[in-house]
């Protein structure tokens, strides 16, 4: 024990985050902070009177923040910080259409982290995670292995979870995988992914297999529409607390994320989703593995979107 975790964003994302962490029970702290008076510091006592139900001795603090930095020395000595602040989607929304808005406030925080928590792993779920990942690192200056975003996990279970539903099989017999951008140029990876060691392609019906990918790419869309109000979370966060749990546990387990690559698959100087080690220092390296030449090909196109974009937030 003795570790803190930050979530930035007591939203619904950042508010089921903040209580898987509390109950993996590997964390001395979990800091919970927004811009909405009193909510944070509500729900962490909420929280804590589930400590006795659930079974978990992680002490939960909430901390409103002020636009100035008020607030922020709550996060001081954070071991990781997630950032979830930002703006929703609404039905017909785009990642796309928050840059601009999501842009402000992740600098913002940005640079309350590099002040109070300038050792943390910094783990982006923002939107557009894969431009507010790149952000974030530019605002704290950290080392790029530091900062990194949250997307291929998240996609991975998405797809996993189609697959094991068309085949009417458990999810733990699927391994799935997709790589590239968080949206229109996300990279299901189909030539790893199998059912009980077997190759999806077996399986499924290319068309079959290409109609997941759709449903994949669009998974959040999906639920913004049905939703009418917010977008996704407990898969998300599902997705963010495990990310989180490999940094302080130092685990060492290769997940697919959203890293600085350099090199790999013949692709350097960007953010991009790829498969990564994860340990208390943030991404130990990223892992390459053996694609197709379509697969290479659509990841390199994920990469140019992504540069192009990039390069924009810097400004923002």
């Amino acid at each position: 024990m003795g570790k803190k975790v930050t979530v930035v964003g007591a939203g619904f994302y950042g508010s089921t985050t903040a209580q898987r962490l509390a109950e993996y029970d590997i964390f001395e702290t979990v800091v919970l902070t927004d811009i909405l008076e009193g909510k944070p510091a509500g729900i962490a006592l909420d929280l804590n009177q589930s400590r006795a139900i659930e079974g978990f001795e992680s002490k939960v603090v909430g901390a409103t923040t002020g636009p100035n930095g008020e607030g922020y020395e709550a996060i001081e000595g954070s071991d990781v910080v997630v950032v979830t602040a930002g703006l929703p989607r609404k039905p017909g929304m785009s990642r796309m259409d928050l840059l601009e808005v999501n842009a402000k406030i992740v600098r913002q925080v940005a640079e309350n982290i590099k002040k109070y928590a300038p050792n943390a792993v910094v783990i982006v779920v923002s939107n557009p995670v894969d431009e507010m990942t790149a952000l974030a690192q530019l605002a704290t200056q950290f080392p790029k292995n530091q900062v990194f975003g949250q997307a291929g996990v998240l996609d991975t279970a998405r797809f996993t979870n189609f697959i094991a539903e068309e085949l009417n099989v458990p999810v733990a017999s699927v391994k799935a995988l997709t790589l590239g951008s968080h949206g229109d140029t996300m990279v299901p990876v189909p030539s790893r992914c199998t059912v009980d060691g077997k190759p999806l392609s077996d399986l499924l019906p290319a068309e079959k297999i290409e109609e997941l990918v759709v449903r994949t790419r669009n998974g959040g869309a999906e639920v913004v529409a049905l939703l009418k109000t917010g977008s996704a979370y407990y898969a998300p966060s599902a997705a963010a607390a495990r990310m989180a749990k490999a940094v302080a546990e130092d685990s060492g387990v290769v997940l697919p994320v959203c890293a600085w690559v350099d090199g790999e698959y013949g692709i350097s100087g960007v953010y991009l989703g790829v498969e990564a080690e994860i340990g208390a220092q943030g991404i130990k390296k990223v892992v390459e593995e053996k694609l197709t030449d379509a697969e290479i090909a659509g990841l390199k196109e994920a990469a140019e979107a992504v540069r192009a974009k990039q390069a924009d937030v810097a400004g923002l």
